[in-house]
């Protein structure tokens, strides 16, 4: 529990963290009110996550349906000529929103006005404004039975009269939620981790053990600021990147919008991926593993009955790593668009006040996600190297096959 506080407090602080970008269009202006919202009320990424896509691909789908260049998410709806792009966007995620947070309609109601106010009165945007809420009232049904609500029902290990500590970890029934593009969330499930025995998993406890300590003698001061900078996770570390890349880079509205949707996709979708992995797996945190390294038959791993990590271990299993499985989504999406290089990009963490990352390129973000948690203690090297190759797998398959242009053979 005392992680999950320290998450959500963290969490809020993401649009003050994130570097400020102008908006492009209504797509970016209504990403940064969804983003906002869940931040105001203390939503943890993954849930998040999917009411973005929820959102996104209802704006995509309206607007496609104006002007219909590509494969629609889920119907292929037929709007009235003349209907107002701008209008059907805005329209569609102003009703999503209101039912995915019922409690900010006053709010979300104020912003819709804002955002309509730009559009010209008339039958245009009258016509917008109906095909955008019909377009989301279908998606919001559509995900209402996904699972997204399951009840918690993990069950601790332990013998009848044993204590365990009692604190749950979180998302145990995310790997159970529809994704929106995979088939199933354990389509692209990587291989088991390695056997204890091994001389890998050798090498990968007492690297982890030397550098990822709390009190570590070997992490240098910028491996342990990199540390420190990914503590912060969720989609306000990757959110960032698509904000300032999409403004860059000055596509259309509906291409932007297919853009956003492809991004918001993926990332839901790897998240669910992931949990589905690390409970099937149920791999021990290093700090278990280390305080118990006389247990794995390893001559190689010795314990150190004290030792820490430098920050608080997540609360879910550790195989694979979803801090890398998430960059790599995010920016396998990208680089589907524009290639690894970019232009230049930068964030900030509220983990690490007062730095700035820079980058050009989306494969030295990704590589830098993934020491970070090797550095911090929370993740073995090869379970960042498993996430990773896990995003960007489900990356580059929702870009493969959904949202196709007009004409391009795809099947989900």
């Amino acid at each position: 529990m005392k992680h999950a506080i320290l998450a959500f407090r963290l969490f809020c602080l993401t649009v003050l963290a994130a570097p400020v970008v102008a908006t492009a269009d209504v797509i970016s202006d209504w990403n940064n009110k969804a983003v906002e919202t869940g931040v105001k009320l203390k939503l943890p990424g993954y849930p998040l996550g999917r009411i973005l896509a929820t959102m996104h691909v209802a704006m995509f789908d309206a607007i496609n349906a104006i002007e219909p260049r590509y494969t629609p998410y889920h119907t292929r709806w037929t709007a009235a000529p003349g209907a107002s792009r701008e209008a059907a966007a805005a329209a569609a995620a102003h009703y999503v929103l209101a039912k995915m947070f019922p409690d900010q309609t006053s709010e979300l109601d104020a912003y819709y006005q804002t955002t309509l106010a730009v559009v010209p009165d008339g039958e245009g945007k009258t016509q917008g404004i109906q095909i955008g809420e019909t377009v989301a009232a279908e998606m919001v049904a559509l995900r209402a039975q996904d699972g997204a609500d399951a009840p918690n029902t993990y069950r601790p290990s332990t013998t009848s009269g044993r204590y365990v500590p009692t604190a749950f970890p979180v998302a145990t029934s995310w790997n159970k939620v529809t994704p929106f593009v995979l088939k199933s969330g354990s389509q692209f499930r990587p291989r088991a981790p390695y056997s204890l025995k091994s001389t890998q998993w050798a090498k990968d406890y007492n690297e982890i053990k030397a550098v990822g300590a709390k009190k570590s003698a070997t992490r240098t001061a910028e491996q342990t600021e990199t540390a420190r900078f990914w503590e912060f996770t969720g989609p306000g570390t990757y959110n960032p990147v698509l904000q300032q890349v999409a403004v860059s880079k000055k596509l259309g509205l509906l291409d932007n919008a297919r853009l956003f949707a492809l991004f918001a996709m993926a990332t839901a979708d790897v998240t669910i991926a992931t949990f589905d992995a690390k409970f099937a797996y149920a791999f021990w945190r290093p700090v278990t593993a280390i305080r118990n390294g006389d247990n794995d038959g390893n001559d190689a791993t010795v314990r150190d009955a004290g030792w820490d990590t430098l920050i608080p271990t997540p609360m879910h299993p550790e195989y694979p790593c979803l801090h890398c499985s998430s960059s790599n989504a995010a920016a396998a999406v990208l680089r589907a668009f524009f290639g690894d290089e970019v232009g230049e990009f930068s964030l900030k963490s509220p983990t690490a006040p007062g730095v700035t990352h820079r980058f050009t390129r989306l494969s030295d973000y990704t590589s830098e996600v993934q020491n970070a948690r090797v550095y911090a203690g929370v993740h073995y090297r090869n379970s960042t190297a498993a996430g990773s190759d896990l995003g960007r797998k489900v990356g580059e398959y929702v870009v493969q096959h959904a949202l196709q242009p007009l004409g391009t053979a795809s099947s989900r």
